[in-house]
């Protein structure tokens, strides 16, 4: 039996934190993690500040989340998606999108099951499903498309599939899945009988000519799929941790049942704010995307100028870069030598690989462009010490 010290020892610490402190040491420009440098639309907090000094909600939320913010959120699917959410059985609100996640393959999977994970992966995943006393069973993207191989992901199916995580708009790769990937996808899930964890953070976080379209609109999809979402990336409130999780009511009182004994309930002030936010007008979701638009411009501009390959990304706020051409060395010396000697930290891609795939993210790291234009144009200036 696996003594604590050795289970925390099995996922160590995170890149991000050795990246982070190494960019405070030297001063350097911190696109790694996806965090804003710039504050929450004004309203918004105003709409959090009101909660908090209303006495009624600054006290334990209700379990599965307010009435407001379910209500909001079933307002949400039916709104862009079509989708049609029981906001009293169908929705659990949940400490960020991390944890929904986390609570949605606690509450689904059971110990020796397979879950399918896409790679390159946010870095939860594995931990969650080891956690869970599950297995991971891996499908990687190919670069320099991100593309998976049909024949791949039909082989990672098995009589011990119980879930698949899937992750679109994709983080790092930026990839925005298509409607024919997904059809794939699906009817393999359909054909096993296997469960869909969609990670949907980034759903209105895409560039044109991408389309968002959630896996549960898929015929035969809704009732085997279980929706994450979260309001840290759509209103620039990543330190506020709301996020939900959204489906059959079947497969959501399966995650309730384990965010019941992971958080129980979550910042009661919070969610009243972002209910408000949830419902705003179509105005609000369009200059955030064409805000996103011109800073993947300027990016993208900053990589191209420094001899960077990268990928265009079609959603999301990363953008993964081929380094090669520049420098001679494993992403982690790439990473260090950039935020070192450049004074620009990424992060090095290894943490979203098993060490059977790794090797396919060999030459490339990730930048987050979720930063002010300003640090964006220093950004592109000190890359320019690569060439």
């Amino acid at each position: 039996m696996p003594t604590s010290a050795h289970r925390i020892s099995t996922f160590g610490t995170t890149v991000f934190t050795e990246i982070n402190m190494l960019a405070q040491q030297h001063n350097a420009l911190n696109l790694g993690q996806g965090k804003p440098d710039f504050d929450t639309p004004p309203d918004i907090v105003t709409q959090l500040v009101q909660a908090a000094q209303a006495r009624q909600f600054n006290q334990y939320a209700p379990g599965p989340g307010t009435a407001s913010l379910r209500q909001a959120i079933a307002d949400h699917a039916a709104r862009f998606y079509d989708i049609e959410i029981d906001p009293a059985k169908g929705v659990v609100v949940t400490s960020g999108a991390t944890e929904g996640i986390f609570s949605a393959i606690l509450g689904l999977v059971d110990t020796g099951d397979e879950v399918i994970v896409i790679e390159p992966f946010y870095d939860s995943y594995v931990p969650n499903i080891l956690m869970a006393n599950a297995k991971p069973v891996y499908v990687p993207l190919h670069p320099p498309t991100w593309r998976f191989d049909l024949d791949e992901l039909r082989s990672a199916f098995s009589k011990k599939t119980r879930a698949l995580i899937l992750n679109t708009p994709q983080n790092p790769s930026g990839r925005v899945f298509t409607l024919q990937e997904l059809t794939m996808i699906a009817e393999l899930c359909i054909e096993h009988d296997v469960t869909v964890i969609a990670d949907e953070v980034y759903e209105h976080l895409i560039f044109a000519p991408a389309q968002h379209i959630p896996i549960a609109t898929l015929p035969g999809m809704f009732e085997r799929t279980v929706t994450v979402s979260s309001a840290g990336k759509l209103f620039s409130v990543t330190g506020w941790k709301v996020g939900w999780v959204y489906g059959p009511p079947d497969l959501v009182q399966g995650v309730l049942g384990a965010h019941q004994f992971v958080t129980f309930a979550v910042h009661h002030p919070s969610q009243e704010a972002i209910a408000y936010a949830l419902n705003l007008p179509d105005t609000y979701y369009e200059t955030f995307q064409a805000m996103y638009e011109k800073k993947r411009q300027l990016i993208l501009a900053a990589l191209d100028g420094a001899g960077l390959k990268s990928f265009v990304p079609e959603g999301t706020y990363f953008v993964m870069a081929d380094y090669s051409g520049v420098f001679d060395g494993t992403p982690l010396e790439f990473t260090r030598y950039l935020t070192k000697d450049i004074g620009v930290a990424c992060i090095p891609p290894e943490s979203f690989y098993s060490p059977e795939h790794a090797h396919l993210g060999y030459g490339y790291v990730r930048f987050a462009f979720c930063k002010s234009d300003e640090m964006l144009q220093q950004v592109g200036e000190r890359l320019t010490k690569l060439q």
